[in-house]
């Protein structure tokens, strides 16, 4: 069918379900796991050097360029594509997140802080150019890229503010996966019984799944006398891949926008 002149363009980003979410942490948290199994793992002499994390940075973000070019040039919302920027999205963060922390020398804080500012700049900037930051209007090449600069930012924020609840907060892996389970609780409260902004709930519940993600999966693969299972990383990854793309296959994935956005 031709598309009329003038006609909005479909969206490539899908709606906003409780299966969004679910296929979202699973994603994060597997970037988590399939970013320590490149820097950590098979990158370990280089890590020692503080290389791996740069190197594994490179790598991710060479993908994540790919891939976004990629989503941003199809004609339409495509699941499996669009779920692999996101996971393109988390494992570029986790690895960046790193490098600022760890390989630059300015801490979880101050990786968070620096983090925080990029990410208000960048959606800063997308509301100035657009007048909005809603996933709705994602339906331009120039939206798309304000989108996923947005979305590796939240992403790679994420990353550190996990690192920073487990470590430096005192928290634990553990501690700090049910303090942002909690804070995701409380912003689906504030959707379903008050009238908040659902563009800012949207941003807020997206860069909170990301360090529960993270959180979960340094459980999973850190050693034990650091607080987690010690399990084998590229085993991990497997396992949460194949329950990623059990979840995209099973559930309802159709491009549209945030409910009760208006």
């Amino acid at each position: 069918m031709l598309q009329t002149v003038g006609a909005p363009t479909p969206s490539k980003v899908p709606e906003v379900t409780l299966g969004f979410w679910l296929i979202k942490i699973l994603a994060t948290t597997l970037g988590e796991t399939g970013g320590d199994a490149v820097t950590m793992s098979w990158l370990e002499a280089d890590v020692m050097t503080n290389n791996g994390y740069l190197i594994g940075s490179a790598i991710f973000i060479s993908a994540l360029i790919v891939l976004v070019a990629v989503q941003i040039s199809a004609k339409r919302f495509h699941p499996f594509l669009y779920w692999s920027v996101i996971l393109a999205s988390t494992t570029a963060g986790t690895a960046m997140a790193d490098f600022a922390t760890r390989s630059l020398g300015i801490g979880y804080t101050g990786g968070s802080l620096l983090l925080f500012m990029c990410l208000m700049a960048v959606l800063g900037a997308w509301y100035r150019s657009e007048g909005s930051i809603a996933v709705e209007t994602v339906n331009t090449p120039k939206v798309e890229a304000f989108y996923w600069a947005a979305i590796t930012f939240s992403q790679t924020l994420g990353t550190a503010l996990g690192d920073w609840a487990a470590d430096k907060g005192g928290l634990g892996y553990e501690g700090a996966a049910l303090v942002f389970g909690a804070g995701l609780a409380v912003t689906a409260a504030l959707y379903y019984w008050t009238s908040a902004s659902r563009v800012a709930l949207f941003w807020a519940a997206f860069i909170l799944t990301r360090p529960l993600g993270a959180t979960l999966g340094d459980f999973l693969d850190k050693p034990l006398d650091h607080g987690g299972l010690a399990l084998s990383r590229p085993i991990a990854t497997a396992v949460l891949a194949a329950l990623m793309i059990g979840l995209v296959l099973l559930l309802p994935q159709r491009a549209g926008g945030h409910p009760r956005s208006a």
